[in-house]
């Protein structure tokens, strides 16, 4: 079966390409290898995506209402993991474990992916104390000391959110001073259960079962120190928000690239005729939901006038 336009990746931006293609009569298939949603699923609390629900909205709700909406204009879907492509012709066929799926044109909106903390023994602990999603882990740590690495909107905002489960929530940065927003930074310095160790980096992480003991390390100073879990807990949970890499492996080569972020014009065309870009994956200057769903609309706007022009 041939696609007029295949997208890949059901956050934001793959939503929103799949609701215009839809609402446009394009015969469209959504493909994504997890649950739909991508990263923003994972945050707890929306403050501002324009036409929220004002009494609350989590990263979940939103998205899944935009998948709704996709799904009322008829578009297809496939749960699939693409490990191949070939872009040079008419027609772009992509691989995945099911088959070859074609299309006229492919709108890569394949996301990014939560960089790791870079400390020793960090892999043999993830899942065992060290998380990187608030929403989903926050839960077992509850009345427990808690660590969040990181400055950014994300850190602060997830290290808030743990407050309603944690005992003490200390916050590691490796600068003087927060990244965060001014309003975000307000919330998180007039909260008790907050703390903050400065100009510091996670060197190591240790224990047995579960996550007890860590080695930081003063970035000013090169002093060391550890930390180690309360006894009567026996663990501590260290949540990593370092902010994204793209996945865009799968592209290299295929399309022009810029430390590994998918180059596009301000019309998401990418080097490739066909071939189109939006969301995380590509290089631009903000990250956010709504700029994600913009990129949507506009790369399967793109699509049916290639599609038109062909």
């Amino acid at each position: 079966m041939l696609y007029d336009v295949i997208i890949l990746g059901a956050g934001p931006a793959g939503l929103s390409a799949a609701l215009y293609a839809g609402r446009a009569c394009l015969k469209t298939l959504l493909i994504e290898k997890a649950m739909p949603g991508g990263q923003i699923t994972l945050t707890n609390d929306i403050e501002n995506y324009p036409g929220q629900l004002l009494e609350g909205e989590s990263g979940f709700s939103l998205t899944e209402r935009m998948s709704q909406q996709a799904d009322k204009f008829g578009v297809e879907r496939a749960y699939d993991e693409i490990t191949a492509i070939d872009l040079s012709g008419d027609e772009k066929v992509l691989t995945g474990a099911s088959g070859d799926y074609r299309a006229k044109t492919v709108i890569i909106a394949t996301g990014a992916h939560p960089k790791p903390i870079g400390c020793e023994n960090e892999a043999a602990f993830t899942g065992r104390g060290i998380s990187f999603c608030a929403t989903c882990d926050g839960m077992f740590f509850r009345g427990m000391d808690v660590y969040v690495v990181g400055g950014g909107d994300s850190a602060v905002e997830e290290a808030i959110f743990l407050t309603r489960f944690a005992r003490k929530v200390t916050i590691i940065h490796r600068r003087d001073q927060l990244r965060a927003v001014k309003t975000i930074q307000e919330r998180a310095f007039a909260n008790e259960k907050i703390d903050f160790l400065w100009n510091t980096v996670v060197e190591k992480v240790d224990g047995d079962a579960s996550l007890s003991e860590m080695t930081v390390r003063n970035v000013v100073t090169g002093e060391t120190s550890v930390i180690r879990a309360n006894e009567e807990d026996g663990a501590f949970g260290l949540f990593g928000f370092v902010g994204f890499a793209p996945n865009s492996a799968l592209f290299e080569g295929k399309v022009e690239m810029k430390g590994g972020y998918i180059v596009t014009d301000e019309d998401m065309h990418t080097s490739v005729p066909g071939v189109f870009a939006a969301g995380d994956v590509r290089v631009k200057s903000l990250r956010q939901v709504i700029t994600a769903a913009a990129d949507g609309a506009i790369a399967a706007m793109q699509c049916a006038k290639y599609i038109e022009e062909m």
